[in-house]
């Protein structure tokens, strides 16, 4: 039994305490100025800085986040201690870029990426259960083209200035942001709530150089259990859960309310930057689950592989803003006050149809 924990362990541990640090960092990050239950969000960072750009007309949703910076040049900085970085890329940029759009449309329906979904329940909003249910179904449609051969095709060596381009890109407007007013922040809303800016990148490069280290993935860990009956992805999940879940009991102690006061706020109605229309939080998700599948990992693991020098995830990331783009201008993102006034459900619909599209012609049955 020893040998078999000390197994158990040896083989899990990072991908445990990194779940563990994005957890603990989710609720920091939350208690020091980022929106409730939103400490740690990869599709709203990504909508804020959507925003900041002006690629958006939601004035309350403009920041440019520090973590999506510090997660990718934490990501660059392990991969290149470790001798990991590589530029590489080619593998169906333009599909990767239309999958990363519609994976951002389903997550701003639902309100959350998969990160803010185990953030949420942790939390305590059961809209999120909601949004895991239709993330599993979306992971295990997606599973289905991938056991039939599904592939974006190969990616292939590329120039070093391919893979730079995305982290110098973002740490130039990152400087601009901080020294200039071309970018803009709002000064009400969710986009006015965040800390310090250095205290979100010192924490996001954290969290970036340790999922480089334990490959991390929402998507991953439940496409791994039933693809290969693999459960390590997965613990790095229900560490995060556990430590919200701990992490927001600490903080309910420690502003002097009493745990009763905690729990009593578990539910569907009231929940902060939420919604509790069931069918659109399942449909949301499943796009998300689906299309994640398709991308080989969720909005995080993109970000991640993007600082790692692959280009065909810089290329998702973009179409993760575009997307962002796309709801607000048009509607589709949903808001504590319900669905989005767009045509919402025949979008998702006919995200449906181009994900099954997209399945079905980068499938090529093995012999």
């Amino acid at each position: 039994m020893d040998k078999v924990k000390k197994s158990f362990w040896r083989d899990n541990w990072l991908v445990i305490v990194t779940g563990l640090l994005i957890g603990a960092a989710a609720v920091v990050l939350s208690a020091l100025g980022n929106p409730k239950n939103m400490g740690f969000c990869i599709a709203c960072f990504e909508r804020d800085i959507a925003g900041a750009l002006q690629f958006h007309t939601a004035d309350k949703l403009r920041y440019f986040r520090p973590e999506i910076v510090g997660i990718v040049l934490g990501a660059m900085g392990m991969a290149l201690i470790k001798k990991e970085w590589r530029a590489q890329g080619g593998s169906s940029p333009v599909t990767r870029f239309l999958l990363g759009m519609l994976v951002m449309i389903g997550a701003l329906v639902f309100l959350g990426c998969p990160l803010r979904m185990v953030i949420r329940i942790g939390g305590g909003d059961l809209n999120a259960v909601i949004g895991l249910a239709g993330f599993i179904v979306g992971i295990l449609i997606g599973v289905i083209p991938m056991k039939l051969g599904f592939s974006l095709n190969r990616a292939y060596k590329q120039n070093a200035l391919e893979g730079l381009f995305f982290p110098a890109l973002l740490t130039v407007l990152f400087v601009l942001s901080l020294t200039t007013a071309l970018l803009k922040a709002s000064t009400a809303g969710p986009g006015s709530l965040h800390p310090a800016w250095w205290i979100s990148l010192v924490i996001a490069l954290a969290v970036g150089a340790l999922c480089q280290r334990s490959r991390l993935c929402m998507a991953g860990g439940i496409r791994d259990v039933v693809l290969f009956k693999d459960f390590h992805l997965i613990l790095g999940f229900a560490a995060i859960l556990v430590a919200v879940f701990v992490g927001n009991m600490i903080t309910t102690l420690v502003s002097g309310n009493s745990l009763v006061s905690f729990f009593a706020g578990f539910g569907f109605e009231k929940q902060p930057i939420a919604h509790s229309d069931f069918l659109y939080n399942f449909l949301g998700m499943v796009v998300v689950g689906w299309g994640s599948v398709l991308l080989g990992g969720c909005p995080l693991r993109q970000l991640v592989l993007a600082g790692e020098g692959n280009s065909d995830s810089a290329i998702t990331v973009f179409g993760f803003i575009a997307g962002a783009a796309v709801s607000h201008n048009f509607g589709l993102a949903s808001s504590g006050d319900g669905i989005g006034s767009g045509p919402v459900l025949w979008v998702l619909l006919a995200g449906f149809a181009i994900l099954l599209v997209i399945s079905i012609f980068h499938t090529k049955r093995r012999a």
